[in-house]
């Protein structure tokens, strides 16, 4: 065994600036100061250190680290924040009253002296290598049974404390890992590893793994407060543009209007009910091959006269882009030349074989995204097409095998978690470029970082059932914690439904009420029963769902749905306010309530309401048949139910009920929303 001799200790630090270094065998570690109340660090066992920044790409303010270096111990200061690194190398991160915030597992003899020296040999950054490769590296940390744990993307599953769950670390379709979380002991804490790996939350300890990579890298920061700690995870991550005014309204979507005089029609509907909507949406298969990136003007002729009537009408229209590129794509020989291709290891280059054999253009590859925007911007952009939906961002695989697949900046499983990121950036920055302001895409998946690039999430293809959607309740709160504070959901779900269907028609009012306080209010859905093709060529040959617009589900879902979308027009001036915080300072727009009354215990219990920005809280219906529900209000405030005008006093839990007209939603009282109720 390998012990530190006495008196030799001090020979593994060293200080560099705003940097603790300690050199211990093959490993090397740095310590830095790395935005207000932060640090991050790194190691590795390769012969230098990775330079790339990954998630943290914003520029952090200014710190005066305090370095400090003893016999047996170093530490390193910035603000709220102290790393305490044992000589056998141990990290322990205290806040600035010195209680523990997160504290490494380690269980060695290497430091005699240290308290949890053992037997075991259990190291707390253990890199594997991998044979002829890189290394798998496990890290390690106590936990606190009691802590509890928020943010890290969207999972499908209903919790919104993430305690005792394990969660991998990979992007599948409606799965988002975003992984950053937010403890109630006062910490936040990015995995900064985009590689294809695992995390488990347990009460005995916490373990991040990462299935191939070249070093470890993560970035923790404290707070007294959760929106202290969010703003400073915004400060080095980037923050969403400003939203523009016409995303805050309502979205029609479905799958999928097959031809031009299908989508003009419903515009006119809407138009002729007098109903408000703001973007109308050309789903997927409206062009000749996948990777055409351009309409099939057989089903959709004239499109630059269909874009300028939508604008006359006041409505944006929102094409619907894949990353996929078709075998008979007019690009596809030219990309395959040039390397804008994703590769595959082994077997055939195919990832996806849905409606032909397809496969990925790299978007790690600059070159590549050069190529796919100004292809968009030819065929779309340039007609006036302002806003994207950029689907299969995951991006998605037939099968995901993460090991087999390869991409410009390296192996899927070391870096394949930031392809949502470069998706978006293909479309940001070519908009950027256009000098277009408040840009905003619709895409399928994220990770740390994407909000910068305009990213708006929306959570897949779900289910259509009250289960998926009290997933849906927890997954958006999650992401917002997790630093993407624009999302929404497809209302209604996804996958199924009949208009008809007295059951689904509760389902789709109850989703659509939940969906007016979501940052982003869209309608969509692949309904039941499907409408055969149009044609035998391009996206002729594909089936569409259903019809999806308000007016499918009968009058009195009309009724309730009318209401809400009128609804969501007046509270376009609370909601802009909110859209300025998050653009601002990185807030979520929906936040669980220990967000704003972190002080009040019970707050961080309740998983089935949240607050729509500061002063608004809203309990959805998420079971089929409730007539009532309870709701517990938040101490420190006063509120009133808007639906009766009641006030109670925060701290308590009210009964309600909860007729299909109505959604329970109690405002602050004494705040100034901006728009009245009626």
């Amino acid at each position: 065994m390998d012990l530190l001799p006495t008196g030799k200790f001090k020979d593994v630090f060293s200080a560099q600036g705003n940097r603790l270094v300690r050199h211990f065998d093959a490993e090397t570690m740095w310590i830095e100061a790395w935005g207000a109340n932060s640090l991050r660090v790194r190691a590795t066992k390769q012969a230098e250190m990775g330079e790339m920044d990954w998630a943290l790409t914003e520029t952090p303010a200014a710190c005066a680290a305090v370095i400090d270096i003893q016999e047996r111990f170093a530490t390193i200061t910035n603000g709220r924040i102290t790393a305490r690194v044992s000589a056998g190398g141990q990290i322990t991160f205290t806040n600035q009253k010195g209680e523990v915030l997160l504290d490494e597992y380690m269980r060695n003899r290497l430091d005699v002296m240290a308290p949890n020296c053992s037997a075991l040999e259990i190291e707390a950054r253990e890199f594997k290598p991998i044979l002829g490769g890189d290394y798998t590296l496990s890290v390690r940390f106590e936990s606190d049974p009691g802590e509890k744990l928020y943010g890290m993307g969207q999972y499908q599953q209903p919790l919104l404390n993430l305690k005792g769950c394990e969660l991998e670390l990979a992007h599948r379709n409606s799965q988002a890992s975003v992984p950053f979380c937010l403890s109630s002991l006062g910490y936040g804490f990015l995995w900064n590893n985009p590689g294809v790996g695992r995390v488990t939350f347990g009460r005995n300890l916490t373990t991040w793994q990462a299935v191939s990579t070249k070093m470890l890298d993560y970035w923790i920061t404290a707070g007294d407060t959760p929106a202290q700690i969010e703003e400073a995870y915004a400060a080095v991550t980037g923050t969403v543009p400003m939203m523009p005014d016409y995303a805050m309204g309502f979205w029609q979507c479905k799958l999928r209007y097959q031809t031009r005089e299908q989508l003009m029609n419903v515009a006119h509907e809407y138009k002729r009910r007098g109903l408000p909507i703001s973007v109308i949406v050309v789903d997927f298969f409206h062009w000749p091959n996948q990777g055409d990136w351009k309409f099939d003007e057989e089903y959709w002729p004239d499109p630059d006269g269909m874009i300028a009537e939508l604008k006359e009408m006041g409505i944006e229209l929102m094409v619907s882009i894949w990353p996929t590129v078709d075998q008979n794509s007019e690009n596809y020989q030219t990309m395959l030349n040039k390397g804008y291709l994703i590769r595959t290891d082994r077997g055939l280059r195919v990832a996806m074989d849905f409606m032909a054999n397809t496969i990925h253009y790299d978007a790690t590859n600059p070159a590549a995204r050069q190529f796919v925007w100004d292809t968009a911007k030819k065929n779309y952009y340039d007609r006036g097409i302002k806003v994207f939906w950029l689907d299969e961002a995951e991006p998605e695989y037939s099968v995901y095998d993460f090991d087999l697949y390869r991409y410009h900046m390296g192996p899927n499983v070391q870096i394949g978690n930031v392809y949502p990121v470069m998706y978006a950036k293909t479309f940001f920055d070519g908009m950027k470029a256009e000098r277009q302001e408040n840009i905003i895409n619709l895409l399928r998946c994220a990770w740390a970082g994407s909000q910068k690039y305009g990213a708006l999430v929306w959570s897949g293809d779900i289910h259509s059932s009250f289960a998926s959607l009290r997933n849906q309740f927890a997954a958006g709160l999650n992401m917002g914690i997790a630093g993407i504070p624009w999302w929404t959901t497809d209302i209604g779900g996804f996958h199924g439904g009949v208009p008809a269907d007295p059951a689904f028609q509760e389902l789709l009012v109850r989703w659509f009420q939940y969906g007016a306080f979501c940052p982003v209010m869209r309608l969509h859905g692949d309904r039941e029963p499907h409408v055969p093709g149009v044609g035998p060529s391009g996206g002729g040959k594909l089936m569409s769902g259903g019809p999806n617009e308000v007016w499918s589900y009968g009058d009195k879902a009309l009724e309730v749905c009318s209401k809400f979308m009128f609804l969501r027009e007046r509270m376009k001036p609370y909601i802009t306010r909110l859209m300025q915080d998050a653009h601002e300072k990185g807030s979520p727009v929906m936040r669980p309530l220990f967000y704003e009354f972190a002080s009040d215990a019970r707050s961080w219990e309740i998983e089935d309401e949240y607050l729509f920005g500061p002063d608004v809280l809203v309990a959805p219906v998420m079971e089929a048949g409730m007539t009532h529900r309870q709701v517990y209000l938040p101490a420190g405030a006063r509120w009133m139910d808007v639906n009766t005008l009641v006030q109670y006093d925060g701290g308590q839990t009210v009964e309600v009920e909860t007729p299909i007209e109505n959604l329970p939603v109690f405002q602050r009282v004494g705040s100034d929303l901006g728009f009245s109720w009626n």
